[in-house]
């Protein structure tokens, strides 16, 4: 009976040590990172003020380059998730085609970049951007065809702005590849 008891007594010093330990980690980390002037508790990296660091080779959030696009949709054959979906219409009295959309849903992608790897003409990249936040699915597809130059091509960054400004435009931004 007392060694029952006395493991009993054990197992109940082992749980306060172990909630007391736990307990110090989370009031040594509360005091660090609350913020006097704000009076907040802030992230160690402070994201939305500061934009936290990626790696070089991170794979964002896709750049599309419009302009030299061919419409041959081998992204969207090669996507293994199926998210790319290619828009495009036969130009009357020239070779090839227009794209009219380029959309990708970011609800389905996995960010693998298989889609970057076969273009014959490079025109999908891999971005750097990491933060999409919208309070709807509609917001996580994205058309490319539709978003302004500089956004598409990733010399500014994909924000939800820019997406919801893109759904308000009628017809594509750019005639696509000789325009």
């Amino acid at each position: 009976m007392f060694n029952g008891l006395r493991r009993w007594f054990g197992n109940v010093a082992e749980a306060v040590v172990t909630v007391g330990a736990a307990l110090w980690v989370t009031v040594r980390y509360w005091f660090r990172t609350y913020h006097p002037k704000r009076r907040t508790f802030t992230e160690h990296y402070e994201y939305p003020e500061l934009p936290a660091q990626v790696a070089p080779r991170y794979r964002g959030f896709h750049r599309f380059d419009l302009t030299t696009c061919i419409a041959c949709e081998r992204c969207a054959r090669d996507c293994p998730v199926d998210c790319i979906y290619i828009g495009k219409e036969r130009v009357e009295g020239r070779k090839g085609f227009r794209v009219t959309s380029f959309v990708i849903d970011y609800t389905k992608c996995m960010f693998c970049a298989m889609c970057t790897e076969n273009c014959p003409v490079d025109c999908i990249f891999m971005g750097s951007t990491y933060d999409l936040s919208t309070y709807s699915r509609d917001g996580c597809l994205v058309d490319f065809s539709r978003l302004p130059l500089e956004v598409a091509w990733g010399r500014a960054t994909l924000n939800p702005t820019a997406v919801a400004e893109s759904k308000a435009v009628a017809q594509p931004v750019h005639e696509g590849p000789g325009q």
